[in-house]
């Protein structure tokens, strides 16, 4: 669980929060292994028997003072009795885990349900109103997928169009049956899926049917266009309809599955495979909103195709969470899909939504692998606590809001990578006082389940049975986090962290982006930062007035006086650059604005950092770095006379050799050298697989390479004056602080 804080000395009373005019909050990634520091938790058992206060509920931690026969709350400072249960267990404080440490994973008892020996089952959803190309990249992803799932798993295989197949895989050649969607945007399946085949035939055990299901993924054919048209008939204006019934498919699917949550399975993932947008049957999407009408009618087309435009995959999402399935969504494809409308279907039910524009380099089977290869929790809550001082204002992230209490958010399937995000605001208006010794304190529990593979089941026997037997475990993991209290302005402007600070910028700018478009989003974020440089120099007295009057030239936008505020601007300047908030006559396609929107939402702060303003660094030869950063402008790359140069844009990594580097130089970069290690080395550590570019400037396209050199770009598109390139922003962001100090 690691927890990071815009600033670790908060402001404080609100006259300086206000003053500061930094986010205050932190971001969590509740079920990381280690925490902020590289710690990792000290584990234990009985969870439920850990103390909690009687006024605020906050578990007792190492930050409470502690009587012989009480102990008082470091969050509100009530005085509780012990239990002598708890009398008795502290007397022996060696083997009391929150009293060695205050991040601890403590054991809790499984209820009833839960006792149950689940099996993981994981079922694929595969569209066949698609191309050859589509079904070979997805039968290689789904190869990948069984390479990774664990011993005792159980595997379905499914497949849409204008009709639903379920594959059975267990006997000796694989039999599919088909049940007709109607096309109806109102219409059911003219039977239940449990008739049209058991479910126990449906999901095979990947151990004993894994060459079998290989053989059924053979089989998957596109449906050709005849089949498609005849069965979809006529369409609007006579325009023949596809017949990809992906709405009606998945609702069938989540009733189907639920009848055995709880039974066969504690979580179950679906791989939902799209070549393109639903466009048949109940939950089609209606993909004319995106054509030429909006330059037509005057409308925002940057608003207008953020929204979702039918609640149908919002309300599925609800269904699932209620029979315990998360959805993943793979959409490959570069037409328009409407993930606006889609996304809520993976996101809400716990699932990632991934977008590749192509078959050639898609990295769908590695994303496929890697997603699957890494641990994972689910049936999550999670809850923070703050001392009575301060509370919590908005959450971000993909979790669903507890509908009885407040400041508990529900996560369905959580993996080590996935961030939330909090700010703050004061409970009063005294804020910390000065004249106490008590700080700011925050706690964060997190109670999560986990399926425990057999191997690591100690008490499993020999016989092949127990093997196959996976188990349960509830555990609940909490992180007490003690803060100072910031004496003046400059103790908060020390203290930031500017990679968390981006971090909360960006959930509020894609909250305003959704609510108001990207062009709100863009004046938030170019506002800020103007107020931010003005707060600044009046606290710092670096304004200075000339005779009553303040020019441009005193006023200092580069935050020269404090290094923690000084990445701020590049930060900013890189973010209006982004795909994110660029405008969609630039050429951003709205689907992949989604995509981005959900990517940067669950990311970490280095990690969004990095695709946010990529990391560029040279070599003099592929075994020997040159210089570790550089800013992203050709200028760098001139004045560096580096031969190689490598950009890390966490989606992307490119390796350009300049056109002036030594021909003897090998290209592309040996196995083994220090390029190449540490390229593999940022691919392991990555929540997805980058794509890796090999570019040789003056033979090959430099473009992929050059695009990310924005500094010399134009951040133009808004309504501001028009400026060209980072030094030129400074500028206008000069004149803007100027007019708002006067």
């Amino acid at each position: 669980m690691a927890v990071r804080a815009t600033m670790t000395r908060f402001p404080g009373d609100p006259d300086a929060q206000e003053a500061c005019g930094l986010p205050w909050g932190v971001t969590l990634t509740p079920f990381a292994t280690k925490d902020e520091n590289g710690s990792p938790p000290v584990y234990g058992s009985d969870g439920h028997l850990l103390p909690r206060c009687e006024n605020c509920w906050a578990y007792y931690n190492t930050y409470c003072d502690q009587e012989q026969w009480a102990w008082t709350c470091s969050l509100c400072g009530t005085l509780n009795g012990l239990s002598s249960q708890s009398i008795a267990r502290y007397s022996l404080p060696d083997s009391c885990p929150e009293i060695l440490s205050s991040f601890i994973d403590l054991e809790l008892p499984l209820e009833g349900s839960e006792e149950m020996q689940p099996r993981p089952v994981y079922v694929a959803m595969v569209d066949l109103s698609s191309s050859e190309e589509f079904l070979e990249l997805t039968k290689s992803a789904l190869l990948a997928a069984l390479e990774a799932l664990g011993p005792g798993s159980l595997f379905g295989l499914a497949t849409f169009s204008h009709k639903m197949g379920l594959y059975d895989v267990q006997g000796a050649i694989p039999v599919v049956k088909n049940v007709f969607i109607p096309p109806d945007s109102d219409g059911n399946l003219a039977m239940d899926l449990e008739d049209v085949m058991p479910l126990f035939s449906f999901l095979a055990p990947v151990d004993t049917c894994k060459d079998r299901i290989a053989s059924a993924l053979e089989t998957l054919r596109p449906t050709t266009s005849w089949e498609r048209t005849t069965a979809a008939g006529q369409g609007l204006d006579g325009v023949l309809l596809g017949g990809r019934g992906f709405g009606v498919a998945m609702e069938a699917l989540l009733n189907y599955l639920g009848s055995e949550y709880g039974n066969t399975y504690a979580l179950a993932r679906v791989f939902a495979f799209l070549s393109g947008p639903p466009d048949y049957g109940p939950g089609q999407l209606d993909t004319r909103r995106y054509g030429e009408q909006y330059a037509s009618k005057g409308e925002d087309a940057d608003l207008a195709l953020l929204p979702e435009q039918t609640p149908f995959y919002k309300d599925l999402a609800a269904v699932a969470v209620q029979v315990g399935v998360c959805v993943d969504i793979f959409a490959v494809t570069n037409e328009y899909t409407d993930l606006a409308s889609l996304k809520f279907l993976s996101i809400e039910s716990g699932g990632s939504l991934f977008l590749y524009s192509n078959t050639d380099d898609s990295t769908l089977p590695q994303d496929m692998y890697r997603m699957l290869s890494r641990p994972y929790a689910f049936n999550c809550v999670l809850r923070l606590r703050t001392s009575s001082e301060f509370k919590l204002g908005h959450s971000y992230g993909h979790f669903f809001p507890d509908p009885q209490y407040e400041n508990v958010q529900h996560i369905i399937c959580c993996d080590s990578f996935a961030t939330y995000a909090y700010d703050f605001d004061f409970a009063n208006n005294t804020g910390f006082s000065r004249h106490t010794s008590e700080l700011p304190m925050l706690q964060i529990a997190f109670q999560y389940t986990v399926v425990v593979p057999p191997d690591e089941l100690s008490n499993s026997g020999p016989s092949s049975t127990s093997r196959e037997k996976y188990s349960l475990k509830r555990r609940l993991r909490i992180k007490t986090l003690q803060f100072g209290a910031a004496r003046n302005i400059n103790e908060i402007y020390d203290s930031v962290d500017p990679e968390v600070v981006l971090s909360v910028l960006v959930h509020k700018v894609i909250l305003a982006s959704l609510e108001k478009g990207v062009r709100e989003g863009r004046m938030l974020l170019h506002d800020w930062l103007v107020i931010l440089t003005a707060q600044y120099n009046d606290a710092c007295k670096i304004a200075q007035y000339e005779n009553g009057n303040l020019t441009t030239a005193n006023i200092d936008v580069a935050f020269s006086q404090c290094p923690q505020l000084q990445p701020l601007p590049r930060l900013v300047f890189a973010l209006l650059r982004n795909a994110l908030l660029r405008f969609h006559e630039e050429g951003v396609h709205p689907d992949y604005r989604i995509y981005l929107q959900c990517l940067f939402s669950a990311l970490d702060p280095s990690s969004l950092t990095r695709a946010v303003y990529p990391l560029l660094t040279s070599y003099s030869t592929p075994d020997k770095q040159a210089f570790p950063r550089h800013s992203l402008s050709r200028a760098a790359l001139m004045t560096s006379g580096s031969p190689i140069f490598f950009l890390d844009a966490f989606t992307s990594l490119v390796v350009f050799y300049s056109s002036t580097a030594d021909p003897a130089l090998p290209f592309p970069p040996p196995q083994n050298c220090l390029l190449r290690n540490t390229i593999n080395k940022l691919k392991q550590e990555r929540s997805i697989t980058p794509r890796l570019v090999f570019i040789r400037g003056g033979q090959d396209d430099a473009t992929p390479f050059e695009n990310y050199l924005i500094e010399e770009q134009d951040v133009e598109g808004s309504g501001f004056t028009s400026v060209l390139g980072f030094v030129s922003f400074l500028e206008e962001i000069n004149q803007s602080v100027l007019e708002y100090m006067k």
